[in-house]
């Protein structure tokens, strides 16, 4: 004997008026507890275990070094040649990578002894290394009021370099066209 099994829905109307009510409530945004960074932000770069570490340590010379202070003359200790790619504003390898930061005319700086990006946490396993960061963000409902959201780095790492690397970078959206 087989039984089949049926999905009830809501009536139209009733859905209709869940969505406006939720609409209607006041944004959670606003309520939110705020983002905050770690005290101790370069401990976390830290790991008893042998392998875990020197990636770790490879992900905070990424973040200190090549992002933070515009070092990308180093890239070639911290990225493999073919640095697989999943930002959609970026192409994979390495070469195609400082081909764009050369592009965006980035300033130089001196490497600061410690970081200084907002980082939450870090977390390794295997040969994988995720950095969140805090992301300050526009309320786009109210531009005078702003929010803290997570913004996050995951690298795949070969041999202590990041050969993949992901982040939730999106496309932006197009410009309107001025009438």
């Amino acid at each position: 004997m087989t039984r089949s099994c049926t999905t009830t829905s809501l009536p139209q109307w009733l859905a209709r008026l869940a969505m406006a009510a939720a609409l209607a409530l006041p944004a959670p945004a606003l309520a939110q507890d705020a983002v905050l960074p770690a005290t101790d932000k370069e401990a976390l770069f830290t790991s008893p275990d042998p392998k875990l570490h020197r990636n770790k340590q490879a992900a905070l010379h990424i973040v200190r070094d090549l992002l933070e202070a515009g070092h990308w003359e180093l890239a070639e200790t911290y990225l493999t040649e073919r640095y697989i790619q999943h930002n959609p504003l970026v192409a994979s390898g390495r070469a195609r990578l400082l081909e764009a930061v050369k592009q965006w005319g980035l300033p130089i700086k001196p490497i600061p002894a410690r970081m200084t990006s907002p980082v939450v946490a870090v977390v390794a396993e295997g040969d994988f290394v995720v950095v969140s960061f805090v992301r300050d963000m526009k309320d786009p409902r109210d531009p005078s009021r702003s929010y803290t959201t997570t913004w996050f780095d995951m690298w795949r790492f070969v041999d202590g370099r990041a050969d993949e690397h992901w982040d939730g970078a999106e496309i932006p959206p197009m410009p309107a066209k001025a009438e």
